[in-house]
């Protein structure tokens, strides 16, 4: 039986939300009360919820033919390739990027090859040219495999460097096939008749799900497999937190609870959401929670077709460097943010801090502590200083950072986010919003069918010269 089949195993790695600091036992008359999240709106949108959930498709987790096919197709890689790179943006390259850093090794791409998991592991996410000339300055094409991802095949990031890869293999006498593997939809798109034609593998995307939820899919589980993660500990992580969120009790719930918490600060005018995960390990995840907060709930438009314009802005931050940053605003400036941290119990490191400069009081007192204590204090001394100056805060604690706790906790935020969404009354999963700048970026560089917007921007007012300052 493998560690997360076992239910000892299970219980110990249950992660936890403590919402003290949130409550007004410890902010005072600016926190929240038990009343507050009993109100109708909160637990009616947990019954729509649990209605809905069997339709989003987030809730949907491989299959083990699915997770066998990707096992496979990363051992044969692992096998075969110094560097593996994927090619998308958004969340098929937040994910893999936040999941890689979670669970690997800080510095994984400097490790001799025999400490590595697999190959050398790069995320190519923005088209900013110099970033794609210094890639190539640090792979052989001839040794790496490429993972594009678009499920639609339209995105044009994505395509535009599947079009330089494609070129570049051809040059240098390489097989497109053997160095490229295509994730996209099964049927539908630009990409999937690319496949077809010039005969790459394929990983498929499930049509209905959205590329910020798609981390738990063939989008981020093949590059988690081929560096070397245990990608059925990752999914049983997620069916794990899947079970602890069946109540449609907002108060036994910790996925509404979270929503409902977050929902009702933003209803008070705390309309930005910190994230501050206390570990190096997991500041990715806060770039891949600020996409999946913000995407799926800024929306202009309610259900009803209303105008409501809704949504609560993202900020990342990391514990303890932006403490030296940002928590001098959050603890003094407006009462507008509501802070959650993410800590660790067990870090997979002790690093001891020795007896020296006995001398100076103010500094050897740290001696014969830790920086496993130091962090953990800091990570204490934060959310109190917070909750004595009346700003609410919450902790999300993991017992450790490993597979199965990362794979609740990404369920866990799908959760949450997809709950907010049905307490506004909105599509969480669409992001309507994102098109206009697509549309745009088409019209200038000629794509056919956008002539009229093309019209349109030339026709758009410019402003005057005596605006632009040189």
């Amino acid at each position: 039986m493998k560690r997360y089949e076992q239910p000892d195993f299970q219980q110990a790695m249950r992660i936890r939300l403590d919402v003290n600091h949130m409550m007004q036992e410890c902010v005072g008359e600016k926190g929240l009360c038990k009343a507050d999240l009993q109100a109708p709106c909160y637990q009616k949108a947990a019954e729509r919820a649990h209605a809905k959930r069997a339709q989003w498709a987030f809730c949907h987790l491989p299959e083990d033919a699915v997770l066998t096919q990707i096992e496979t197709m990363a051992a044969q890689i692992r096998r075969q390739c110094e560097a593996f790179v994927v090619f998308g943006i958004g969340g098929s390259a937040l994910g893999p990027m936040a999941v890689h850093q979670a669970l690997q090794h800080l510095h994984y791409n400097e490790l001799p090859a025999e400490k590595r998991g697999g190959p050398r592991f790069y995320v190519e996410d923005n088209v900013d040219p110099e970033r794609m000339a210094a890639l190539l300055d640090v792979i052989d094409p001839g040794k790496t495999c490429f993972n594009v991802i678009t499920k639609s095949g339209s995105t044009s990031e994505t395509m535009a460097q599947m079009m330089i890869l494609t070129r570049l293999l051809k040059d240098r006498g390489l097989d497109v096939a053997e160095h490229v593997i295509a994730t996209t939809d099964a049927e539908k798109g630009n990409l999937i008749q690319i496949a077809k034609r010039l005969g790459l593998r394929t990983l498929y995307v499930p049509s209905d799900l959205g590329g910020r939820f798609s981390e738990l899919s063939p989008v981020g589980l093949l590059s988690a497999a081929v560096c070397g993660i245990d990608i059925r500990e990752m999914v049983a992580g997620a069916a794990f937190m899947d079970t602890r969120l069946q109540s449609q009790d907002v108060w036994e719930n910790m996925a509404y609870l979270e929503g409902a918490m977050q929902m009702e600060c933003m209803r008070r005018g705390r309309n930005i959401a910190v994230m501050m995960p206390y570990a190096d390990s997991l500041k990715l995840m806060a770039d891949w929670y600020a996409q999946l907060w913000a995407e799926s709930l800024g929306k202009r438009y309610n259900w009803q077709g209303d105008v409501v314009a809704v949504g609560q802005t993202p900020v990342k931050a990391l514990g303890v460097t932006d403490q030296h940053s940002q928590v001098q605003l959050y603890v003094e400036g407006p009462d507008d943010k509501v802070v959650t941290f993410i800590g660790v119990d067990a870090y997979r490191a002790q690093v001891p801090i020795p007896l020296e400069y006995e001398q100076i009081p103010d500094v050897a007192f740290l001696g014969g502590h830790s920086l496993n204590e130091l962090i953990a204090a800091e990570l204490f001394a934060t959310g109190y200083a917070l909750a004595k100056a009346g700003k609410p805060n919450k902790t999300i604690f993991l017992p450790e950072v490993n597979a199965f706790t990362i794979g609740q906790l990404l369920y866990f935020f799908e959760m949450a986010t997809a709950y907010a969404g049905e307490v506004l009354d909105i599509n969480a999963f669409d992001q309507p919003g994102v098109e206009g700048g697509k549309q745009a970026t088409y019209a200038l560089l000629g794509k056919p069918g956008f002539e009229v917007k093309k019209q349109e921007m030339d026709a758009a007012p410019k402003g005057k010269d005596a605006y632009r300052l040189a």
